[in-house]
């Protein structure tokens, strides 16, 4: 199943692996079919080397719900090592905490090969990884565009801090397209 996600910056279409990651996919396609994206999402984050504080470093952008007050429960974690799916340039995965934390409220796409996302990975303590759920098919020149945006050097805390947009890209309209 294919998503269009509208933005400020341009479109981004992804590829749902319903099939390898059913609970990271549906949970997507929720706040997707319930609205939620619609004007209350956007792009807020991006990590690059310039003003990342992780090892081993990585690039990603951000995204979700503006507003954490509409997050739905998250979802059962699907590791990589579970749904064989990488971090791969393009990939859509879902931000998280601990384990089971994660949801379609806050995602993430990789700029380039992301394997310190992986499970096993040292990225985060716990070594489960990210659960990937999907891959840019069109629009990899808009998530680039938005990884070169401009951060506000001031915003977010410390850990996130610098990695935090000027001003968020803004989904305007989430939908399934086929």
């Amino acid at each position: 199943m294919r998503v269009k996600l509208t933005t400020t910056a341009g479109d981004i279409v992804v590829q749902l692996e319903s099939s390898r990651a059913p609970l990271s996919s549906a949970d997507f396609l929720r706040y997707v079919t319930t609205g939620l994206y619609q004007q209350q999402a956007g792009f807020y984050r991006v990590v690059r080397e310039d003003n990342d504080r992780g090892s081993p470093p990585i690039q990603v952008i951000q995204g979700g719900l503006l507003d954490e007050n509409r997050e739905l429960p998250p979802v059962t974690h699907e590791p990589t090592s579970m749904t064989g799916l990488k971090h791969l340039d393009g990939s859509l995965s879902l931000a998280r905490g601990a384990p089971g934390t994660g949801g379609g409220a806050a995602f993430f796409i990789c700029v380039g090969d992301q394997p310190g996302l992986d499970a096993g990975a040292a990225r985060n303590p716990d070594r489960q990884g990210f659960a990937v759920f999907g891959r840019v098919v069109s629009g990899m020149d808009v998530v680039r565009r938005i990884h070169a945006s401009v951060t506000d050097p001031e915003q977010g805390e410390a850990y996130v801090r610098g990695q935090m947009l000027k001003e968020p890209v803004r989904i305007t309209r989430a939908a399934v397209v086929d």
